[in-house]
This record gives C-alpha cells, sequence and structure tokens, in this order.
C-alpha cells in the first residue's frame, strides 16, 4: 500500500511539474493555440523519463581581468547603508511572485555582465541615440535577455537610492539580487561580497568573444573560463545555473538536424528528447519564441538534476551535453550528480569567485550611477 501510494504521489507530483511548465511557456510567450498545442506536445514526450532522484529524497579576452581581484566585503556598507540587502530583497522577493521568469533571467544577466568587462554592471547601460557605438545590452549575444532582469534591478536601484543616495552600485545590486533569486528557487542563500564600482565603459563590440556559446566546444569553454581566472571544477559548478531557465530553438536547433555538418541529428541526445525537440522547433520557419528547458526534469527547481541529465544524454545545449563526455570535466559532473549538498557548497563558492572577475574600484575606471542605465554625468 506505501509502495503504491508513493507511486501515486510521484507520478502526481511530475504531472504538476509538466503542467505548470506548460502553463509558464504559454503566459510567458503570450502565444496563441497552435504554440500552445506545440509546447504540450513538447512535455507530453517526457512523461515516461526517469523522473530525478532528487525528488525522492527530503528536501580571456581582456588583461584587465586577470588581475588579482579586488578586496571586497559582506560589510562594505555597514556604514553607509546597511539595509541595502532587505531593501534589494523587498524588490527581488515581490518581482519573483509577480514574474518567476524574473529568477533565471537575473541570475543569466549577472553571467553575461561579469564575463564582458568583469562584475561592473556594464550590461544595464543602454545606448545612446546616434551613438556609432552600442553598449553591452544590444550586443546580439544579449538581445534575447528577459526585460524582467533589467526591470528588478532598475527598481532595486531605485528603492535603494531613495534610501542611501549615491552610495550603492548597480554592479552591488545586481550582485545581490541574483543571490536572492538563487536562494528563491531553491538554491543556496550564501553571502554577497560588496564593493564594486560600476564600470565607465559598455561595448557591444566586446561582447561575443567574452561569452560561451551553445554550440562551443569544452576546449573553447576551458580557455574562457580560464581567461577570467575560473577552473575546470568552476566551468561545470557554475553551468549548473542551467538547473533553471530556457533556450530558444535557435539555440539548439542543429543538435536535431545539422549537428557539426553531419546533416544528422547529435548522437549523444536521448531518442525521446529528440523527437521532443523536433516537434516544438522544425528546422526552417518555426516560432521565434517557442522556448525548451534547460533542465527537463526539474525545470523550475534549483537543483542538482542538471548533472543526472547530462548523465542521461537529456543535456539541452550541445556545450552542456559535452560536459559529460570530456575527461577533464566528466569527473566533476559525476560528482555533482550524485550529491546535491555539495552542489550547493561548491556553487556558492564559484559564485562568488566569479563575482570577483574584473571588479573596478576607484574614480579612474570607476563610477556610482544613480541610473543604472546611463554613465554618472
Amino acid at each position: 500500500m506505501a509502495t503504491s501510494c508513493l507511486s501515486i504521489a510521484v507520478t502526481f507530483r511530475y504531472f504538476l511539474y509538466t503542467f505548470s511548465t506548460v502553463c509558464y511557456f504559454v503566459l510567458a510567450a503570450n502565444q496563441n493555440m497552435s504554440s500552445f498545442a506545440t509546447i504540450f506536445m513538447f512535455f507530453f514526450f517526457f512523461l515516461n523519463l526517469p523522473f530525478s532522484n532528487s525528488l525522492l529524497k527530503s528536501p580571456p579576452i581582456n588583461a584587465t581581468l586577470r588581475r588579482q581581484p579586488r578586496q571586497l566585503s559582506v560589510n562594505y556598507y555597514a556604514k553607509s547603508c546597511p539595509q541595502v540587502e532587505s531593501l534589494v530583497g523587498s524588490v527581488t522577493s515581490n518581482m519573483f511572485k509577480e514574474a518567476p521568469a524574473s529568477g533565471p533571467a537575473t541570475i543569466r544577466l549577472f553571467f553575461h555582465d561579469c564575463f564582458v568587462e568583469g562584475c561592473d554592471g556594464s550590461i544595464l547601460i543602454s545606448s545612446k541615440a546616434g551613438s556609432n557605438e552600442l553598449a553591452e545590452k544590444d550586443a546580439e549575444d544579449n538581445k534575447d535577455l528577459a526585460k524582467e532582469a533589467f526591470e528588478v534591478i532598475n527598481k532595486a536601484k531605485a528603492v535603494v537610492e531613495s534610501k542611501c543616495p549615491g552610495v550603492v552600485s548597480c554592479a552591488d545590486i545586481l550582485a545581490i539580487a541574483t543571490r536572492d533569486f538563487v536562494h528563491f528557487v531553491g538554491g543556496p542563500n550564501y553571502q554577497v561580497k560588496k564593493g564594486r564600482w560600476d564600470g565607465k565603459i559598455s561595448k557591444a563590440s566586446r561582447v561575443h568573444q567574452n561569452l560561451p556559446q551553445s554550440n562551443s566546444t569544452v576546449d573553447q569553454l576551458l580557455k574562457l573560463f580560464s581567461s577570467k581566472g575560473l577552473t575546470p571544477k568552476d566551468l561545470v559548478v557554475l553551468s549548473g545555473a542551467h538547473t533553471i531557465g530556457f533556450a530558444h530553438c535557435k539555440q539548439f536547433v542543429n543538435r536535431i538536424y545539422d549537428y557539426k555538418g553531419t546533416k544528422k541529428p547529435d548522437p549523444y541526445m536521448d531518442p525521446r528528447l529528440f523527437k521532443a525537440l523536433k516537434m516544438s522547433c522544425p528546422q526552417f520557419g518555426g516560432n521565434v519564441d517557442i522556448v525548451a528547458p534547460f533542465d527537463v526534469t526539474t525545470p523550475f527547481s534549483f537543483d542538482n538534476a542538471y548533472y543526472g541529465n547530462l548523465e542521461a544524454k537529456l543535456g539541452l545545449l550541445a556545450s552542456d551535453q559535452a560536459l559529460s563526455l570530456d575527461p577533464r570535466t566528466k569527473p566533476f559532473v559525476q560528482e555533482l550528480a550524485k550529491d546535491k549538498h555539495k552542489f550547493f557548497q561548491d556553487f556558492a563558492a564559484a559564485m562568488e569567485k566569479m563575482g570577483s572577475i574584473g571588479v573596478k574600484r576607484g574614480r579612474k575606471h570607476g563610477e556610482f550611477r544613480k541610473d543604472c542605465t546611463m554613465h554618472h554625468m
């Protein structure tokens, strides 16, 4: 009897994940009924996937970035703005309730900021009208960053400015908000070191070569992460942020129809995943708003299921799946797939490390913006 109850509970819980994901996609993309049908068919094929064990258990590029990180401190604003984290938290908690997509969107925004010019809020700058040089935000690689991420930082900045004018940087607000969202979706609640100044440079031309691509090889990923002072383990741990969030078809369509120019699908993709993705993403003329979850088993839960998915050939992006195949990264995937607690510990440490990339201090390289979208005048 107990076994039957457990089976029913797991099945029902899986149904809730599937149904909520479908609803989320429809609401987020505001699609018509044909799009709804397409998305529903995507998840229909996952009803027979083995459910994640975690649910059965209790709950280089820029030489300046390679310098030793400047000193940051958890208590940086202890005297000048001691309530900064609660102020930011009042905004992030409300935003998460109103728009859950703001969680993975803000985490991604922080990654994109830190990897280009360092963690300096340069991704928040808007391009100047008539300028020959676009800002980072408008680079091709950043065009599908969700507006909710920018919105939550701008709202948090306004609240902080009302209590502590001219004191807290946009870069630090982004770092705090990212930690908040990691925690809200079930991840570790780590401390955030602060003291970053906002950067003075924001150029779209510096973005592409500084960001991982969906089809990057492990060699390319290791080289890029090394240029930021990050190790192979950091690469695997930080990739675990893909335990939540979604990707558009364009980021993985080649895996379905023309893997590495073979005109065939990626052989390292589970046939059921292939079938579901093919239903959602036609080779040509598909709906550009259709998305699929990075983590097909627990898409809304920050856990270590991402790594188990890689072992089962259920990684969405080629760059993710490659981590489970390369001998330099595979051991970390295997280790983290077995231990959620270790993943949380390692992720918190890696986020602190990444949050120290290219930190700006002093008026020569930095500023404190009152409006995160504009350089301080």
